[in-house]
């Protein structure tokens, strides 16, 4: 029964890019007035929090001393640590001051759900209005996850505590698949209901999101934006995109950034093309006619995936005293931006074992 699904679902993959592939119906974008500069350097850097937040580690991740944490990221300062429990979510909010930035991270779906979930990708559809917005479509569940949960209000205080603290910063928002989805919402609700003024969002293998009407406000709201797509990675294709229908489907927003390797003889070069602006560039990612789930998993070397196949976390009981948990068992572990993070180790790990 599960082979005869898997062909079916093969059957129809083809049949949708296919479809996707005829005559290309021009979106009409209001005009944006800049678009973002990609920064190889700033990816490299950004993909590694996009990795350190699917850590299920609690205590490595609030005290920065996980194996994810020791590169480009070294001596980033956790402001609060989120999980959401009743829903399966993890975001973090810090302070890197290499960047000068507030980053956000999000984490993506977890495990072995990843199958299932990018089976589920194809069949969502757009079945909410974006407020304040006209015309524009999103799903309510990738919606949801950022705006109806725990995540929203504690990165908001967390922002708004470190900016109190060092003074106004950039905002960074990060995340991978599921995570870059959640982080668009985050960077749009940033700039339109809280007015922050110097935005950035980069995620890695992110879905489509929305209909062209909402790619339209979300360009002109959030155009500092780069969404990196790795070779045959599935995700970038999911929901489908009909060419045919481009008013009516999911749509990318600008501007995607596509690795992938070109191989003359034995030697394998990495491209980077930074694509067009209309967030659906039919020579970039959208060129692949076979997709990968392992291409999703990968980006610029460094592995994004969890450790954990459920939804499950580890946490040294003394971290406990820096948390504050709700009756469903999500919690936020939280520390004053003024908190030496150097004491706040030793006070942790003094006197007992790592759970």
């Amino acid at each position: 029964m599960g082979h005869r699904r898997r062909l079916i679902l093969a059957i129809f993959v083809v049949f949708l890019f296919v479809l996707s592939s005829g005559r290309e119906l021009q979106v009409k974008h209001k005009h944006i007035d800049h678009l973002p500069v990609y920064n190889h350097t700033l990816a490299t850097i950004l993909v590694e929090y996009a990795s350190a937040v699917y850590l299920s580690d609690m205590t490595e991740l609030f005290t920065w001393t996980c194996s994810r944490c020791n590169d480009l990221t070294e001596g980033f300062e956790i402001i609060d640590l989120i999980v959401d429990i009743q829903h399966c979510l993890q975001a973090f909010v810090g302070v890197a001051k290499n960047l000068n930035a507030v980053v956000v991270a999000f984490r993506g779906t977890q495990g072995l759900s990843i199958q299932n979930w990018v089976e589920d990708l194809f069949w969502k559809q757009l079945d909410l209005n974006y407020p304040g917005m006209p015309d524009a479509m999103v799903h309510h569940g990738f919606y949801s996850a950022y705006h109806n949960t725990t995540l929203r209000p504690a990165i908001l205080n967390a922002i708004k505590r470190a900016n109190d603290y060092y003074g106004d910063l950039d905002i960074m928002v990060t995340g991978h698949s599921m995570g870059g989805a959640m982080a668009a919402f985050c960077g749009l609700d940033l700039t339109v209901n809280h007015k922050a003024k110097s935005v950035m969002v980069m995620t890695f293998g992110q879905p489509r999101i929305g209909n062209a009407a909402f790619v339209s406000y979300y360009s002109r709201f959030v155009p500092n934006t780069i969404r990196v797509t790795h070779d045959r990675d599935i995700v970038p294709h999911l929901p489908p995109y009909y060419s045919y229908f481009p008013q009516k489907t999911y749509h990318h927003f600008p501007r995607e950034v596509w690795l992938y390797n070109v191989g003359l003889g034995s030697l394998i070069y990495r491209v980077e093309k930074v694509c067009d602006d209309t967030g659906e560039d039919p020579t970039c990612s959208r060129s692949v006619s076979v997709t990968s789930i392992l291409d999703h998993l990968i980006y610029y070397g460094i592995d994004l995936r969890g450790r954990a196949s459920i939804c499950g976390i580890v946490m040294d009981p003394r971290v406990k005293e820096y948390g504050r948990t709700d009756v469903e068992g999500n919690f936020v572990l939280s520390r004053d931006p003024a908190s030496p993070i150097l004491k706040l180790k030793t006070d942790m790990y003094a006197g007992g074992n790592h759970v």
